[in-house]
């Protein structure tokens, strides 16, 4: 089983789209995992039946219990993250604030703070409209340990790819190189960087490959709208040749995107076309490459 990650230095490069695209074209070969868990948009084009929900759990929040608590502020006056305000003459916990250190408990002198887990999501191991596997997340609003979450999506795409004897894990990471992005990362095969012939677009494929390095994981490049600024796809091609990335394919910019986004729909499901001829292509050359 091998692990395939596709990530974007920037959003709006059209990364998730090409990954559903790959993603229909890997059919029952591989299992998804849309790790993008902080704006997670995979399930809008692939359909997943949201099935087995399962809550993830991860970092604390403060509770103070009123009929204890004596109104002395120690808590408040130690909390670097103003995470404790008085509303309605109580000291109470904002946990979009709170950080969960532990402090406060440690300085109230009636023990009438306590430290519990926090609900910060939800993971779902859904069948999509393929017929393979896709597991996916939703965190809650405001919820931190994104990284966490990322992590526990992997480990169950890969924990069932491996007793399905599938060949692939396809992850759709995030965009950026934030934590996130190095969990989506962490134990991969083959990145496939998404670009766009932009000076934004260059920009961030160079810092998220930097990234990629330290990982010391081999990469490949797709280069989406790539006929916007011939110039500026010249200067990526050559970042490419120099850092020894593979071409794995330039993709000109076609309104069957939008057309397919719109009706819900992978590039490939709109039929024969000149993008879904190159997206084939691509995942051959992907698949040729990690194998």
């Amino acid at each position: 089983m091998k692990e395939i990650v596709v990530v974007s230095g920037k959003g709006g490069t059209g990364k998730t789209s090409i990954t559903a695209a790959l993603s229909y074209l890997g059919n029952k070969d591989i299992v998804l995992a849309d790790c993008d868990v902080d704006a997670a948009d995979m399930h809008l084009l692939m359909q997943p039946d949201f099935g087995r929900p399962t809550d993830f759990y991860s970092g604390e929040l403060a509770e103070i219990d009123q009929e204890i608590c004596t109104q002395c502020g120690a808590c408040a006056d130690v909390c670097r993250f103003d995470a404790i305000p008085i509303i309605d003459t109580q000291y109470t916990i904002d946990p979009l604030n709170c950080e969960g250190c532990g402090y406060c408990p440690r300085v109230c002198p009636e023990n009438a703070i306590s430290m519990h887990e926090q609900n910060v999501g939800q993971c779902y191991v859904s069948k999509i409209k393929t017929g393979a596997t896709m597991v996916h997340a939703r965190l809650g609003i405001g919820a931190d340990n994104s990284g966490k979450l990322v992590a526990y999506v992997k480990n169950e795409a890969k924990r069932i790819a491996e007793s399905e004897n599938r060949k692939y894990v396809l992850v759709d990471g995030s965009p950026g190189i934030g934590c996130p992005v190095v969990s989506s990362l962490s134990g991969a095969n083959f990145v496939v960087l998404v670009t766009e012939p932009t000076v934004s677009g260059l920009h961030d494929l160079k810092r998220v490959f930097q990234l990629v390095k330290k990982f010391k994981i081999p990469a490949g490049c797709i280069i989406n709208k790539a006929d916007l600024n011939e110039t500026v796809r010249m200067e990526i091609e050559r970042f490419l040749q120099e850092e020894n990335i593979a071409a794995i394919t330039s993709l000109p910019y076609d309104g069957k995107f939008t057309e397919a986004i719109v009706q819900g729909k992978t590039i490939p499901e709109l039929g024969e076309n000149n993008l879904t001829e190159k997206i084939e292509t691509a995942w051959q050359k992907i698949t040729a490459i990690v194998e």
